[in-house]
């Protein structure tokens, strides 16, 4: 099922209210990438039980570059705790579509989590995203929960991923903050 009208149930807001997060829907596939990094192909059922951040990103996008030691921290932090980070790399420019300079760009920014490749758009247009970057996070019964937009409000969005892990029965370690 795709992912649409995000802004619509977000009421125009770009981001949804981290007390209340409510459902957006279900997860849409992870199907079309070109390449994984990292990993072998995810999906859906891979991640059952798991709470999920899919960070859409490109290499060249700076905002996206301001972001990733937050999702690279997050992803190391709450691994053991059930979360998976999925980064989906939809180029921007033509150079980004070569995937060799995506897994240096991945190895140069110390990113350990699995990747995507998504060439195509195939999973951008699945989630009907329109933003770098763009963090959608998903609960252990694969509903979308809560979407944020651009840079900042990593507290918020931290946030959220530790009321997802206690949703899931692993209320995160009191170390666990940025």
């Amino acid at each position: 099922m795709v992912l649409t009208g995000v802004l619509a149930v977000l009421g125009g807001r770009l981001f949804a209210d981290s007390r209340q997060l409510d459902s957006l829907g279900p997860m849409p596939p992870l199907s079309g990438a070109v390449q994984w990094l990292n990993s072998p192909p995810l999906d859906r059922e891979a991640l059952k039980g798991k709470v999920v951040l899919v960070d859409f990103w490109t290499y060249d996008c700076i905002n996206c570059r301001r972001s990733l030691p937050h999702v690279n921290s997050w992803a190391k932090r709450y691994a053991d705790q059930g979360l998976v980070v999925v980064g989906v790399h939809t180029p921007e420019y033509d150079y980004e579509n070569d995937i060799d300079n995506v897994r240096e760009q991945v190895a140069r920014l110390g990113i350990e989590y699995p990747v995507a490749i998504d060439n195509r758009y195939a999973i951008w247009n699945a989630f009907a995203n329109q933003f770098w970057p763009a963090h959608y996070f998903v609960d252990a019964s694969g509903q979308v929960r809560y979407v944020h937009f651009g840079e900042g409000a990593y507290a918020e969005q931290e946030q959220v991923i530790q009321q997802l892990l206690a949703e899931r029965g692993h209320a995160p370690r009191p170390d666990a903050t940025e």
